[in-house]
């Protein structure tokens, strides 16, 4: 079982006021020989993460936004780690994919070995618009056929020099990468695709799949129910290709007395670093993750992440609230008893 958690950033998490303070501050410049805000919590968070056991970060992109790009994050936060793997997240349409393989490998050689790329097809117009790109919301099968093309050309430039690739979306003549990853193995390949040509290219070329269930299920049952359906579904669909994907899960995890008071306690701190905002809104996002068994009693919680784990599951990204406290807390009530039981 494998356990990871989401970068320090403000469009990835909420609920501290250290993100709070650097979300408020990305636009102005910084004071002499400051260090920016953003990046020491992410320093500290994740570097206390490596060291009590979790095994991946996400480091999520939101090109518009206050977010320090994903790569640069990674890069500074990745060589400094020991054992954890840098997860980046990537959108074709914005990224050319020889250009993302060379960064990728860059990267998985200064923290050998512990790379990997979520793709991200993506959905906000206005940001691809801006930096140069092309979601196309009005075509799912377009839009995923060009994310495997995008992964067939990363894998392909990793493992062979010179590569060719012809494709609706790509032509690329005699690519020369002139620096490899630091494994024979190529980086692990995920995705959280939903619809019906987004599973049929995670299960033709991931490696791993994101589950989600829907916002409609009543309650963890339900929850439970609909991530087997949906693991068998993209399951049957990879042994088609004579392959096979794994599962990673993203739960909120949120502990306090009984689950009423866990979700109190959210909901404030929510509202309280999101300073006029909505509250029907985090009402509405607080709702379908209280369903899932990760907000209550710290057995409780470990109780339901043992499920899932049972289910197949064998990625439990999760999210929480950023602090040093809480990263050490889940390392204590979830994942060291789950690697002894």
């Amino acid at each position: 079982m494998q356990f990871g958690l989401y970068v320090t950033q403000p469009n990835a998490l909420a609920g501290s006021r250290e993100l709070a303070e650097s979300r408020d501050a990305a636009m102005s410049p910084l004071p002499i020989a400051a260090v920016d805000r953003q990046y020491a919590l992410g320093h500290e968070v994740l570097l206390e993460a490596d060291r009590v056991g979790f095994d991946i970060i996400l480091f999520a992109e939101r090109h518009l936004g206050p977010d320090i790009a994903a790569w640069v994050m990674a890069s500074a936060i990745g060589a400094q780690t020991k054992r954890i793997r840098n997860m980046i997240a990537v959108h074709p349409g914005l990224w050319h994919p020889v250009m993302t393989a060379k960064l990728a490998a860059s990267l998985d050689r200064i923290c050998p070995g512990r790379m990997a790329i979520n793709i991200v097809t993506g959905w906000n117009e206005k940001e691809f618009r801006m930096f140069g790109g092309e979601v196309m919301l009005e075509d799912d099968a377009l839009r995923y056929r060009r994310a495997k093309e995008f992964i067939d050309i990363l894998r392909g430039v990793w493992t062979q020099t010179p590569y060719s690739f012809e494709g609706r979306f790509y032509k690329i003549d005699a690519a020369e990468l002139l620096l490899k990853p630091a494994t024979l193995a190529p980086p692990d390949i995920f995705a959280a695709a939903r619809t019906s040509p987004g599973l049929d290219m995670v299960a033709e070329t991931c490696d791993w799949w994101f589950v989600d269930y829907p916002k409609t299920v009543a309650d963890v049952h339900e929850v439970e129910a609909a991530l087997r359906h949906k693991m068998a579904d993209v399951g049957a669909r990879a042994a088609r290709h004579g392959r096979k994907v794994r599962f990673g899960f993203n739960p909120f995890i949120a502990f306090g007395q009984n689950r009423e008071k866990a979700a109190e306690e959210t909901y404030r701190r929510l509202l309280e670093f999101e300073p006029g905002a909505d509250t029907r809104l985090i009402a509405s996002r607080l709702a379908p993750p209280m369903k899932a068994g990760g907000i209550g009693k710290p057995k409780d919680v470990l109780d339901q992440m043992r499920r899932y784990r049972d289910m197949g599951i064998e990625l439990l990204l999760l999210k929480f609230f950023p602090t040093i406290e809480e990263t050490r807390r889940i390392a204590e009530e979830i994942i060291e008893p789950m690697r002894t039981m």
